[in-house]
């Protein structure tokens, strides 16, 4: 009898380290379920992801669900809303998330601080709630949380971002603990210095000084990620991967940066 193929749901698809986990799973056949706040590079990513099965007929390999996570009424209507085959959700990645200003406390932007906790925070556990009850009911499932390394190591400026992803580590290992009796795994990705939509978010679309972030130096890319998502994801079912933290060979912590100089 053919095994139905596992099913994957990516929250923030449309871009980053949520887009390239979507195409590298989808590359490897699995049923990838997207989510994004940006409707038309939802659906465009949805067609393309169905092309990447080489499928000419058949059931839909790929399900889009447009929603912001910020909003668990949305949320709770998005998750609910997936038809009955689809339901079943093997793999969760809390990838949303996102830095928004780089100033001293004592000046920071009320509505950056509130955008980074309602997204980071607030929004990976809205998706959870959603999510894990169906994985309990079935005693299987894997949660992988998107963190950061400013979750282990504060920098200058960083202050509320940095909070945020401290909470994303406590929470990973919270989950953990609640989830053991239930065979639940959780893993915890926690990047360093990456090349994505990431600084231009962070300093609302200043692209000259968002490329300043990574001169003299090689950053991580969206699919280094997405590769790591991967392998926490097919490991045996005995082997849990708790915590991967990855850096560019160029960067040794938060703020131990080596920049070639021209």
């Amino acid at each position: 009898m053919k095994r139905t193929p596992s099913t994957i749901l990516i929250t923030g698809a449309t871009a980053g380290f949520g887009e390239a986990t979507a195409r590298l799973f989808a590359a490897n056949g699995w049923r990838v379920i997207i989510t994004g706040r940006r409707k038309e590079r939802l659906e465009a990513l949805r067609k393309e992801l169905e092309g990447l099965h080489g499928r000419v007929e058949g059931p839909p390999v790929v399900h889009a669900l447009h929603f912001d996570v910020r909003v668990n009424t949305a949320v709770e209507a998005a998750i609910s809303s997936l038809p009955e085959e689809w339901k079943a959700i093997d793999v969760l990645v809390n990838n949303a998330g996102l830095a928004a200003g780089m100033e001293p406390i004592h000046e920071g932007s009320l509505e950056d601080w509130e955008r980074m906790v309602d997204t980071n925070v607030k929004g990976l556990l809205f998706v959870s709630r959603a999510v894990i009850p169906g994985m309990v009911a079935r005693k299987a499932g894997h949660i992988i949380n998107i963190g950061s390394t400013a979750g282990k190591e504060v920098y200058p400026n960083g202050n509320v971002y940095c909070a945020t992803k401290f909470a994303v580590d406590a929470l990973t290992k919270g989950m953990r603990q609640d989830l053991l009796p239930h065979g639940i795994k959780v893993t915890q990705i926690a990047p360093g210095l990456a090349e994505t939509e990431f600084s231009v978010v962070r300093f609302h679309g200043d692209t000259t000084r968002a490329s300043r972030t990574y001169e003299g130096l090689e950053p991580l890319h969206a699919e280094d990620i997405a590769r790591l998502v991967l392998f926490a994801a097919t490991q045996p079912p005995h082997v849990c991967i708790n915590d991967l933290v990855v850096t560019p060979t160029a960067q040794a912590g938060s703020n131990h940066v080596h920049r070639k100089r021209h």
